[in-house]
């Protein structure tokens, strides 16, 4: 199988390039990040006007995952503009470059489950209530749109994963990432919330298994998938667990105060997902154990 990876520099992007290669799947790659030593296969893409038909024109590709754009709430909330351009209008840029130049290339878009903002019941299925609680989970949403237009009036064979708490070794962002800068500083600290809210996290493994169950096995017209591994837990006891490998104690509190954007508690339905054969398989005790090892390699 031909795969292009578009955001190919970035956190998902990278790990989806080793995977697939591992794979022995023929990969190719596009970002805005300038790279000379990556010139096999890369297609170096204008930050100022992106410009996607020189990445369908000449090469066919069985199947195009785009990992780019935005991905911060409070980014999304200082800067709606660039998040929209970044996760919606992109996402047509590359839409029309498929439809133009190679019609049957099938389409995976890298959505969030951001789109769903406070859901009603848990798990929270793809059929349950849209209620984005930041430009950036409507961006997301629009994104979705996207993809079903070109689905529904060009035929382009798409789908959108709503993709929920990724983390791993390599991520330099979220969560996880600001508790060490915090628990390294030595200082008694305070985090955003309660504890108890709650999320659905997913290894960066696991994920790329998932994505390529998607492009092996769904049917296209504009599939909308969870992609998560169906498992609540409240921030609380992920920072516990994550503060538990450091050899000395760490003092925090929680503040009580929820950030604007953010959602209170998330736990994915992947009924749909498990039956295209996903199953998760990395432990989110060994998971944080193995980014804590990144993060503090000598």
């Amino acid at each position: 199988m031909k795969v292009i990876i578009i955001g190919s520099k970035g956190f998902i992007g990278q790990n989806l390039v080793k995977y697939f290669e591992y794979k022995n799947y023929q990969v190719w790659k596009a970002d805005v990040v300038v790279d000379y030593a990556d010139t096999d296969r890369y297609f170096l893409i204008d930050v100022s006007n992106s410009d996607f038909n020189t990445v369908f024109h000449f090469q066919k590709y069985d199947i195009c995952i785009n990992c780019s754009g935005a991905a911060s709430v409070p980014d999304s909330l200082k800067n709606p503009m660039r998040d929209y351009y970044l996760n919606a209008v992109n996402v047509f840029k590359i839409l029309s470059a498929i439809n133009q130049f190679q019609p049957e290339c099938k389409f995976i878009n890298l959505g969030s489950a951001a789109v769903y903002g406070n859901p009603q019941t848990l798990p929270v299925s793809e059929d349950a209530k849209r209620n984005p609680l930041s430009p950036y989970g409507f961006h997301k949403l629009q994104a979705e749109q996207i993809c079903e237009e070109f689905y529904s009036f060009f035929k382009l064979q798409t789908c959108s994963l709503r993709i929920f708490s990724v983390y791993g070794a390599g991520l330099q962002k979220q969560l996880f990432w600001d508790l060490n800068k915090k628990a390294n500083s030595g200082e008694t600290f305070t985090l955003f919330g309660t504890g108890e809210e709650s999320r659905d996290f997913i290894h960066v493994d696991d994920l790329a298994r998932a994505i390529e169950r998607v492009a092996q096995s769904t049917y296209f017209r504009a599939d909308v998938i969870n992609i998560a591994n169906g498992e609540e837990v409240k921030i609380k006891d992920a920072v516990a667990t994550f503060f538990s490998f450091y050899p000395y104690d760490i003092r925090y509190s929680f503040s009580g105060d929820s950030r604007k954007g953010d959602p209170l508690n998330w736990k994915a339905d992947i009924l749909r997902l498990k039956s295209l054969g996903y199953h998760p398989s990395v432990k989110m005790v060994d998971g944080l154990k193995g980014y804590y090892d990144w993060l503090h390699v000598e």
